[in-house]
């Protein structure tokens, strides 16, 4: 079983320090990782949240490993919207790559469905993105990523219209409009309501459809040579924001996983 310990960076943290009101003040020291034979050193950061359980120790979290690359992160949106949020959170974490097409007994053993992602929290294995997010955040609160429910379903149409658009072999089957028209009633949104879908700071409804996106614009320039059109310049800007930002990047598979991980379902 590969693992790789993954600590908040010095950068990320000082960005959002202004949340962390009633937080203890971090301390530092300088640790070694490791990735088999590759090293790094990083500012190690452990604080506590409200009295509660010190982050010394990493949140295990089982995650997708790579098709293409041996110890890297694999391709599913779902694993990368936990791993943005713990990073969001500045939360150390420790995942645990699982080769999905021959998954090992001991992950059997705590994910009977062989899914993930899968986090341990309060010594249970949680699954399911939704119920680990909201875990997340009810456990580490600072600071904050909920969404207001009125704005949490923002753009959540457009996942299933963009697999329905990359599976189609028809085209004028009508696909490719009804996911331009999501991303149209999107654009519309942001340009009203800021550059993030709760205004403007991130929260956890961009951490989940940033992913989504992310496969969006890989996906379909590659298998159909599409890429939304520079009139939706709002979510262009959105996506450009969202897969820049440091988190994001630390958490994003790589191109060549996302399209291998759709081939069978686009070719199927």
């Amino acid at each position: 079983m590969s693992t790789v310990k993954i600590t908040p960076s010095a950068a990320s943290f000082a960005t959002s320090i202004k949340h962390l009101a009633g937080i203890q003040l971090p301390r530092l020291q300088n640790t070694i990782f490791s990735s088999n034979s590759t090293k790094f050193r990083a500012p190690r950061r452990a604080f506590t949240v409200s009295m509660a359980a010190s982050l010394d120790t990493p949140l295990e979290v089982c995650v997708k490993q790579s098709i293409t690359t041996p110890n890297k992160l694999g391709d599913c949106p779902f694993t990368q919207r936990v791993l943005l949020t713990l990073e969001e959170k500045h939360l150390p974490y420790d995942m645990k790559f699982v080769d999905l097409s021959n998954k090992p007994d001991w992950f059997l053993k705590i994910s009977p469905e062989g899914k993930v992602p899968l986090i341990k929290l309060d010594e249970k294995w949680v699954p399911d993105s939704d119920v680990i997010t909201q875990a997340l955040e009810e456990k580490f609160p600072e600071p904050p990523l909920t969404t207001p429910p009125e704005k949490a379903s923002v753009g959540s149409k457009i996942f299933p219209k963009f697999v329905a658009f990359l599976k189609s072999k028809d085209p004028s089957d009508g696909t490719e409009q009804a996911l331009l028209d999501e991303l149209t009633v999107f654009n519309d949104y942001l340009k009203e309501n800021g550059s993030f879908i709760n205004g403007n700071e991130v929260s956890a409804a961009d951490l989940s459809l940033g992913p989504k996106l992310y496969h969006l614009e890989i996906a379909l320039g590659h298998f159909k040579n599409w890429s939304i059109p520079d009139s939706l310049s709002y979510v262009k800007s959105y996506m450009k924001s969202i897969f820049s930002r440091e988190s994001f990047i630390n958490t994003r598979a790589l191109k060549e996983d996302v399209i291998e991980g759709w081939r069978p379902k686009v070719m199927g």
